[in-house]
């Protein structure tokens, strides 16, 4: 996939206030401080498109990005930030499940992992809840450029292990590095390939 043109559409903390559902969306999550905005400006091409917020865990809204005006790219809050508090994490928890619950152009969510961190139970029980609720996602190793080549499979193959005590199949999986580029082709490649199988579909219909 060529990136032609990414730009800001708008960021709310509202569901009713979302952009019309009328294109193809791909919202990315994880930790505070996992490389999020870093690795959404990499896939762009566009360096400070998304921008980090001076204090981490503080701002909670939805930002919605239009890349080549054929999809939305969604740039979700972090979490698991210790000094956000009790109000502030259960503000998040109610905006995420409604935003993914009710947002019906939603097709992946891309959870993004510290490759250099073992398994963390903000992740694991935000991924399980996911596959509770049956919505896709993908699995988004970052920061792959940190480790040696062998620390890196050693920690990806750890995080396998530990998925697949609960799971029967893992879901997509992508190393990436903002430094390097590491996996950007990638991830576009799916996103390419998932928006031409929604458009077969919906020529199917008659849509």
């Amino acid at each position: 996939m060529i990136i032609k043109d990414a730009h800001f559409l708008s960021s709310n903390t509202r569901i009713d206030r979302l952009p019309k559902d009328n294109l193809p969306e791909y919202a990315f999550i994880g930790r505070s401080n996992v490389g999020k905005s870093s690795l959404i400006n990499t896939l762009v091409q566009r360096k400070g498109l998304a921008k980090t917020s001076a204090t981490p865990g503080k701002t909670i809204a939805i930002n919605h990005f239009v890349v080549n005006n054929q999809w939305y790219l969604v740039d979700l809050p972090g979490y698991g930030y210790a000094q956000r508090s009790k109000k502030s994490r259960e503000e998040w928890r109610v905006m995420l499940a409604n935003y993914i619950a009710r947002r019906r152009n939603l097709l992946y969510t891309f959870v993004l992992i510290d490759s250099r961190l073992e398994p963390q139970n903000s992740d694991i029980g935000f991924m399980e809840w996911l596959g509770e609720n049956q919505i896709p996602f993908c699995i988004v190793f970052t920061k792959a450029d940190k480790l040696s080549k062998a620390e890196l499979n050693t920690n990806v193959e750890a995080y396998k292990k530990r998925l697949l005590e609960d799971w029967e199949e893992l879901p997509p999986l992508f190393i990436t590095s903002s430094e390097t580029r590491q996996g950007r082709e990638e991830i576009l490649a799916f996103i390419e390939q998932q928006n031409n199988e929604l458009d077969s579909y919906l020529k199917t219909k008659g849509l």
